[in-house]
């Protein structure tokens, strides 16, 4: 997949980003054509071969129906959670690097079900803030929402799944 000057993008586990520039650079004695990207939460750049680009995972910004299934999905709180905190983290962290939507709904589903009956450890509430931000930065660009909306409709979502736990 090529992408041009402008487009969106998602960079798996770093999120929304701006294809700025493309161009050719030299890297270990090679030339290579480049995407220069500006991580929009962060506002970092990243350079990106054009050849690696796929393997990375850089993908386009999700379809607007696809938003809409995990804005669903994060509403009706389905989350699978395994016990033990280690498996529980690594398990979330390769869903983060998948970079996919559904695969970061369920790390947030997971973390605010595990927050309903305890308190997340540093390492699991920093996970849980970062796929967060991943989704809003997403969901915020695909349909041209206020980030600070979409962080309160989310937070909304997954406040729904501690209280439906603190209920049982």
């Amino acid at each position: 997949m090529r992408f041009k000057v402008g487009d969106k993008v998602v960079y798996p586990s770093q999120g929304v980003s701006v294809v700025e520039e493309i161009s050719k650079e030299v890297l270990a004695g090679t030339e290579m054509k480049c995407y220069h990207l500006r991580l929009v939460g962060s506002d970092s750049k990243v350079m990106v071969p054009v050849d690696n680009s796929e393997r990375v995972g850089l993908r386009p910004l999700s379809e607007k129906k696809q938003v809409k299934k995990v804005m669903r999905r994060l509403k009706a709180a389905e989350g699978e959670n395994a016990e033990d905190w280690k498996d529980r983290y690594r398990a979330n962290l390769e869903r983060i690097k998948t970079g996919d939507l559904d695969e970061i709904v369920d790390v947030l589903l997971c973390l605010a079900e595990v927050a309903g009956r305890k308190t997340l450890s540093f390492r699991e509430r920093k996970m849980y803030d970062h796929a967060r931000q991943l989704l809003v930065h997403e969901v915020a660009e695909v349909d041209s929402r206020d980030v600070v909306k979409v962080e309160q409709q989310g937070e909304d979502a997954l406040g729904h799944v501690v209280k439906q736990d603190d209920d049982e």
